[in-house]
């Protein structure tokens, strides 16, 4: 990747892989599963891939400084690991807990899904799921101001043999 360029408004850029990202295995009902997978040279990983393990391999490039930083207003959200079967404190934080599970489970979601699904007047039964630990925010990644970022990813298994590429289609 670092040896691409892109071309804007007349003058060429070069695109650079962010620094502090990385791909990750993926376990059961759980996308970040622990083990990572660095995307630059040097990014060292004690993690050792094994057989019958899923994978997601990452690349996430830049036109920026090439490290990303948590920014902006509340865009994503998920259930923290191990509190899919916490007990919410309020009726109706306990509802949309619920809502949240039956939809969406353990990946990611945003507001706007809930308000499309009929659960209007959501966010301080949200904010209290947060706040108790039970769900996570997940804001924006951002690089240098005005910059250009972009991300791909291909998904395997490792078998004993061999890998075997999920999510190859036509652009691979």
């Amino acid at each position: 990747m670092e040896s691409h360029e892109i071309e804007l408004n007349g003058k060429t850029i070069p695109i650079k892989s962010i620094r502090n990202l990385c791909g990750h295995n993926i376990g059961l009902y759980q996308i970040h599963s622990g083990k990572s997978v660095p995307i630059v040279g040097g990014g060292h990983s004690a993690d050792r891939m094994e057989e019958g393990e899923l994978y997601a391999i990452e690349t996430f490039g830049s036109t920026g400084k090439a490290i990303v930083q948590e920014d902006g207003e509340c865009s994503h959200y998920m259930i923290c690991d191990g509190q899919e079967n916490a007990i919410p404190r309020t009726d109706k934080a306990a509802a949309l807990f619920k809502h949240i599970k039956q939809n969406f489970g353990t990946l990611a979601f945003c507001r706007k899904w809930l308000d499309r699904q009929g659960q209007d007047r959501h966010i301080i039964a949200l904010n209290g799921l947060c706040d108790a630990g039970i769900i996570g925010r997940h804001p924006p990644l951002v690089d240098s101001k005005g910059s250009y970022t972009a991300q791909s990813e291909h998904t395997f298994i490792l078998k004993p043999t061999a890998k075997e590429i999920l999510s190859r289609g036509d652009d691979y």
